[in-house]
């Protein structure tokens, strides 16, 4: 059996931590870490709607992802005059994601910003963007909570999300970048802490895959993002107590 490349089990996370409010001007803001995938994420707010929302009392929620240059082996060019449809892809799943997480209608007309910047990239940033995005959610959340007085808290569930794949016949959780290429089935899976899916990704690259194959990769997602909620919590509570709360 082939040994993965750095010596994990076939169920096992990287080691994953999360550094809160990192950064001085942001509502909320974490940097997460697995392995050698290293994303910040921050959560500012704008006390305004999109137009299509406007009057009708509830809150929005948007996000952006980027890469920096520096994140890869070669420089990543920075894309400040053409659309990155990768990027725009996993910005829609980061919001899709964060707003599953979030009860509108008591966020008030107030809009939250997500940015995600990949600081250095080895496989798993868009699932790791989403799971340390909900962190720094959470921490803007409890701010606005106590500068606006909101009777109940807008953030109803946390989120999170992992890879898996199978790669060399083997199933596989949170696949770095040498096995995320030689993968012969490549997902990813953002789920709720009430053991909901937000969604499901799945490609399959040589041959397809059936659907018992589907229902444990799927499990195997299910178990990592339950360590993962478990990694959020430590750091939100850490955070709410350095802060005050």
């Amino acid at each position: 059996m082939h040994s993965r490349p750095d010596g994990r089990r076939a169920d096992q996370l990287r080691p994953v931590s999360i550094e809160t409010d990192v950064l001085k001007f942001a509502l909320g803001s974490a940097l997460i870490r697995a392995g050698d995938t290293h994303v910040l994420c921050a959560a500012s707010v704008e006390e305004t709607v999109p137009t299509f929302l406007n009057g009708k009392g509830v809150g929005w929620l948007t996000a952006e992802y980027e890469m920096l240059p520096a994140s890869t082996p070669t420089r990543k060019p920075r894309n400040a005059f053409k659309v990155d449809g990768r990027a725009q892809e996993i910005r829609r799943l980061i919001g899709r994601s964060l707003r599953a997480a979030l009860d509108a209608a008591l966020l008030g007309e107030r809009t939250i910003r997500i940015d995600c910047d990949v600081l250095q990239a080895d496989g798993g940033t868009r699932t790791l963007a989403v799971t340390g995005a909900w962190v720094a959610l959470a921490l803007a959340v409890e701010r606005i909570r106590a500068k606006h007085r909101l009777p109940r808290n807008p953030l109803k569930r946390q989120v999170a999300a992992v890879s898996v794949g199978i790669v060399r016949d083997r199933r596989l959780l949170d696949l770095c970048y040498r096995e995320d290429v030689a993968a012969e089935v490549d997902m990813n899976v953002v789920m709720t802490s009430k053991r909901e899916f937000v969604e499901v990704q799945g490609t399959a690259e040589s041959k397809p895959f059936g659907a018992d194959q589907l229902e444990r990769l799927t499990a195997l997602a299910a178990k990592g993002c339950r360590r993962l909620f478990r990694e959020q919590r430590v750091a939100l509570n850490r955070a709410l107590k350095e802060r005050g709360a």
